[in-house]
């Protein structure tokens, strides 16, 4: 089983909540593994022209609290099985530089982008999805391009 990802626009943290609830999140996109931090942040630096690097995208975590998240392994182990922290979902804010990169993305560099993101290592031994790439590149930059026109932020659902 792995881990999924839906990236959504909502006005505020508290609104990005009531995503828990909703599935998939209303305006939302579908990027099945495609994480906040190495994969996205992949596509954010090509977007850029700008070399990668694992700090490059930092996110904020909205859900579950992380006032609350265990600090230890002992606190870890102590939680109950079906606990936020362990179970999910988890909702990440973008920072507004990632929306407005991906909002920035001309019609024309799609297709240039969409192939060179389908390089990087973390889709290596994956067959090429019939323009899974070209579409959810597509749909993120409109989602951004939505967000940053009604001065929304993005957000990350993962569910596990």
């Amino acid at each position: 089983m792995g881990v999924f990802y839906d990236y959504y626009r909502a006005v505020s943290r508290q609104a990005a909540m009531e995503s828990l609830a909703v599935v998939p999140p209303f305006d939302a996109v579908e990027a099945k593994g495609i994480d906040p931090i190495v994969v996205l942040g992949q596509l954010v630096a090509l977007a850029r022209e700008i070399p990668y690097g694992p700090d490059l995208v930092w996110t904020a975590t909205v859900h579950p609290p992380p006032e609350g998240a265990p600090a230890t392994i002992e606190e870890w182990e102590a939680l109950a099985e079906d606990s936020p922290y362990k179970e999910g979902p988890g909702i990440e804010e973008l920072p507004a530089d990632v929306r407005d990169t991906l909002a920035g993305i001309p019609e024309g560099r799609l297709g240039e982008l969409a192939e060179r993101w389908g390089r990087i290592e973390e889709f290596a031994g994956f067959p090429p999805a019939d323009g899974f790439l070209p579409q959810v590149l597509t749909e993120l930059r409109d989602l951004a391009q939505r967000a940053q026109q009604e001065d929304e932020m993005i957000y990350c659902r993962i569910c596990f």
